[in-house]
């Protein structure tokens, strides 16, 4: 299938790439697997071996008029310990290489069939200027979303970090989640050529 950029002209893209039928389960996989691995996974809290004190009896059994207890780390005291206390731990789930790939297929051809996907023939600024940023999105009727290039221009870099919305990125940092949320992806002739030498 053939692609039109902003200037007219079009390139042929792979329909394995741009052209797959969409799986909302794989996608939806994928997408969990990708959030859950960036969680920290560092919430630790304490046991009643691990608190401090409770080393001897409180008071005597008898006697007192209180209740009876053995030690002050019981978790029914307010300074005890927690009695399934979290340790940190990895939220990260497999996804197969093919998987992983096989959505990243499935989103880009959504993105296409949504008119979300905007080709260009290059991403980049002479200044590193959010006016002159403002300039390039309103020439391709675009407000907020992902700019992806084959290498990122550091102009366009620092003249996007203020607009708010709008992230711009090389095609090694683009991931199902980023592209999922974008309201439009505009990625170069550059950037889609790589893309087609990774998945297709």
């Amino acid at each position: 299938m053939e692609l039109a950029t902003n200037s007219g002209s079009k390139i042929s893209v792979s329909d394995a790439v741009f052209d797959r039928e969409f799986s909302e389960p794989l996608v939806h996989q994928v997408v969990t697997a990708y959030l859950a691995g960036a969680r920290a996974g560092t919430k630790a809290q304490k046991t009643r071996a691990e608190v401090a004190g409770g080393g001897r009896k409180p008071w005597r059994q008898k006697g007192t008029g209180q209740a009876r207890a053995g030690t002050r780390s019981s978790p029914i005291w307010r300074t005890g310990g927690r009695t399934f206390a979290a340790k940190p731990r990895s939220f990260k789930q497999k996804v197969n290489r093919k998987m992983y790939q096989g959505a990243m297929r499935a989103i880009l051809s959504e993105l296409l069939r949504q008119d979300r996907l905007i080709v260009v023939d290059e991403i980049k600024l002479d200044a590193p200027k959010t006016k002159s940023m403002h300039e390039l999105l309103s020439g391709w009727n675009v407000a907020r979303g992902i700019l992806v290039s084959d290498e990122l221009d550091h102009n366009v870099y620092l003249a996007s970090r203020n607009i708010i919305g709008l992230h711009a990125m090389d095609v090694a940092a683009i991931d199902p989640v980023s592209l999922v949320q974008a309201d439009k992806v505009v990625m170069s002739v550059g950037a889609i050529n790589k893309i087609q030498e990774w998945l297709a």
